[in-house]
């Protein structure tokens, strides 16, 4: 389990492959004020233009430093995500499991956020539009509600500005 950073605009994170070429890090207070549809968005996380570094990325492991990065580059992903937060997490990973594998979807990741309760699957998709990553998240979205509490999220969504389709980093591999 190497952290790897590359030169051509990815990062290596773990097993991903992220976008890299700017980051984003959580600040205490609202740094952007952001409307988007008709509704007001508070940004805590502000943009950095500049690549993320292997002191920045330990300082995130370290919890001094909440980063994250973006899941879109030209509306287009590499990633699916889901990231529960709630008391069921230890039932959440077999249920995705097993839900994945009936959805035929094979290349998925499992790492915890920056608490126990904080899961954060990444599904493996090729180069997708924003538009194909929402139809399949809904899939799996209405799925996991027949068996769970809504208590994820799934990124990147159409419904959000670029600001909020980011992804904090892992912390642990599950």
């Amino acid at each position: 389990m190497t952290n790897q950073f590359t030169k051509a605009h990815t990062i290596e994170i773990f097993d991903l492959t992220l976008f890299d070429g700017y980051y984003f890090i959580k600040r205490n207070a609202i740094v952007e004020k952001i409307i988007f549809d008709n509704r007001t968005f508070y940004a805590k996380f502000e943009r950095i233009n500049a690549p993320l570094t292997p002191l920045l990325f330990q300082q995130h492991l370290n919890k001094e430093y909440t980063i994250a990065v973006p899941l879109l580059k030209d509306n287009r992903t590499n990633y699916l995500v889901l990231e529960y937060k709630g008391e069921e997490h230890k039932r959440f990973i077999p249920l995705v499991k097993h839900l994945l594998k009936n959805l035929n979807i094979n290349i998925y990741y499992f790492f915890q956020g920056k608490n126990e309760e904080k899961i954060q699957v990444f599904i493996k998709a090729e180069n997708i539009t924003l538009e194909e990553a929402d139809k399949t998240l809904l899939k799996i979205s209405d799925a996991l509600k027949t068996k769970l509490t809504k208590k994820w999220k799934c990124l990147p969504s159409s419904s959000l500005p670029e600001a909020y389709n980011i992804v904090t980093l892992p912390y642990k591999v599950l």
